[in-house]
């Protein structure tokens, strides 16, 4: 299968569909909608974590690799979806999270009853560094009753694995291996680039301590071996690395053919531009610039090295980009528009997250106890005690927050918007009035979505082609042009709630229109962008 041309749909299977009534989306759910996401044209579903968990972190923390957590379904359910998506040409693609494990994994339950074998399957230290967990706090915790600390890069209860213990990598070489013998086409690597740490752990100059765990050089090898060991096998096989704090440099190394690596990663740095000084739980408009300039060199940068990106403006850890992107209230529908066209004509592989397709919006929760999310919890206490009284950090968190995109998909006006008989484990949002049902009667979003994977089967520009900035200066307008062979593509998206007029290069003047959120549309030397318009030019 080649990953060029398709277009990967991710389902956070607790809020996609509950077809038992117990408030949490199941498989059987996602079965059940298998015929709307063949209508989208979706090549393949990425599921968040299924595993057994205590969900710490939204199952992120697994305590069993090879099982399905009973409030998801059965292993059987999950053949069923295999087979069953397969019959419509959708594969499934799982997240593998291989950096760590929960502490009520067999394995560290045994590493803490003293077991010499597998306390060598943790980063365990007499002396801890001085690192920051991604989540807040200290990234050590004491190991049990012992003189000893455990290396925890994330929640306290997710312990990180000692991936240079050859024995680790077996275990978790079985466990791809398991899934993809149950037909697993599809592989998410979980922040798999901070698997290499180093022998000797020091402490870091920033406290932070990402570069000290960050694309260290090892990390290459040890994907390179699972290449080689597991999935590498079977060339129908799609992999994807998430990658924090990465670098281009080191995304062409993760994606180069030639490398055996992945066949694609994610980097975060274009969600970080509403980020106050590289700080995520602040609250800031968006800088246009500093977007632009990161989507620019990363296109260019992967396309000139011959590496892949996964595209994306949503996910299960990232507010919906509507409202951080758009002026959403006066332009919802034309701005989902424009935010999809801008990746889905790009060079990379692109990513649509539940809801995105029909324009969901952030929920604006007013009780904090309406989150549910361990992160969110934490940021609102350090919020407090850094001196913002409760309305302030309540702002930021509504901007900010990983519940903004796992609320439950809204399928129709019935009560919790049809995704479920019972109360959900995370309330619908404000706007419950953006349905499927309602999308699927009366609006575009969806059918705009329809054209653009289309679109990517049909013209190899899109799905081959290189990247080249077309940088208007002084304006709001993302451009670029994709070549291959003798086709090019002009992409511009207006960022703006205000018209821009563009100068059209000659070779395009004479082009095709594949597609734009505008209906009346005639090319022009000097054409005019409405506020968030976006136009694809064709030419021969």
């Amino acid at each position: 299968m080649s990953f060029k041309d398709k277009v990967i749909y991710q389902v956070y299977p607790k809020s996609f569909y509950d077809k038992n009534g117990d408030g949490v989306g199941d498989i059987q759910g996602i079965i059940e909608k298998l015929p709307y996401l063949e209508t989208l044209g979706v090549d393949m579903i990425w599921l968040n974590p299924i595993y057994p968990s205590p969900q710490k972190d939204n199952g992120y923390d697994i305590s069993n690799y090879t099982a399905i957590d009973p409030i998801f379904g059965t292993e059987a359910d999950f053949k069923e979806l295999v087979e069953k998506a397969h019959e419509k040409k959708i594969d499934i693609m799982l997240d593998m999270v291989l950096n760590h494990v929960s502490i009520e994994h067999e394995w560290f339950k045994k590493a803490l009853a003293g077991d010499s074998y597998y306390q060598d399957f943790f980063i365990l230290r007499n002396e801890p560094t001085n690192w920051e967990s991604k989540f807040g706090g200290n990234a050590w915790s004491q190991f049990g009753d012992t003189s000893k600390y455990f290396l925890h890069l994330f929640d306290k209860t997710q312990a990180d694995l000692n991936w240079r213990n050859p024995n680790v990598r077996k275990e978790l070489y079985k466990v791809v291996d398991f899934w993809t013998a149950l037909g697993v086409k599809g592989l998410r690597f979980d922040v798999i680039n901070v698997i290499g740490k180093d022998e000797v752990l020091k402490d870091a100059e920033d406290q932070v301590g990402k570069f000290e765990y960050t694309d260290k050089p090892i990390a290459h090898e040890f994907i390179h071996e699972m290449n080689q060991k597991t999935f590498g096998k079977d060339k129908s096989i799609v992999t994807v690395g998430e990658m924090s704090s990465t670098t281009i440099e080191n995304g062409i190394l993760y994606t180069a053919p030639d490398r055996e690596e992945l066949s694609m990663i994610f980097n975060f740095h274009h969600l970080k531009v509403d980020y106050r000084n590289g700080e995520k739980w602040t609250k800031m408009p968006y800088d246009f610039e500093a977007l632009k300039f990161i989507l620019h060199a990363w296109g260019e940068g992967m396309s000139d090295g011959n590496g892949w990106n996964a595209l994306f403006w949503n996910n299960h850890d990232q507010p919906r980009a509507l409202n951080r992107f758009i002026d959403w209230k006066d332009y919802r529908e034309r701005g989902a528009k424009m935010l999809a066209a801008s990746i889905h004509l790009n060079r990379g592989t692109p990513y649509v997250y539940m809801g995105e397709e029909i324009g969901m919006l952030d929920p604006e929760f007013s009780e904090l106890e309406m989150y549910q999310d361990v992160e969110t919890h934490n940021a609102y206490d350090i919020l407090i005690s850094e001196g913002l009284n409760h309305q302030k950090a309540m702002e930021i968190i509504q901007a900010k927050s990983r519940d903004n995109s796992r609320t439950p998909m809204q399928w129709d006006s019935t009560e919790h918007s049809g995704f479920s008989t019972s109360t959900p484990w995370l309330s619908t949002g404000k706007y419950t009035d953006i349905t499927v049902e309602k999308e699927l009667e009366q609006g575009t979003i969806f059918t705009f979505y329809q054209k653009l994977i289309q679109l990517r089967k049909e013209k190899e520009v899109i799905s081959e082609g290189d990247y080249t900035p077309f940088d208007v200066p002084n304006t709001r307008i993302f451009g670029y042009v994709r070549r291959f062979d003798d086709e090019a593509l002009l992409v511009l998206n207006n960022f703006s709630h205000e018209s821009v007029t563009i100068d059209i290069p000659d070779e395009f003047l004479n082009g095709e229109v594949l597609i734009s959120n505008i209906d009346t549309i005639s090319l022009t030397k000097k054409l005019t962008l409405e506020p968030y318009q976006t136009i694809g030019i064709y030419t021969k």
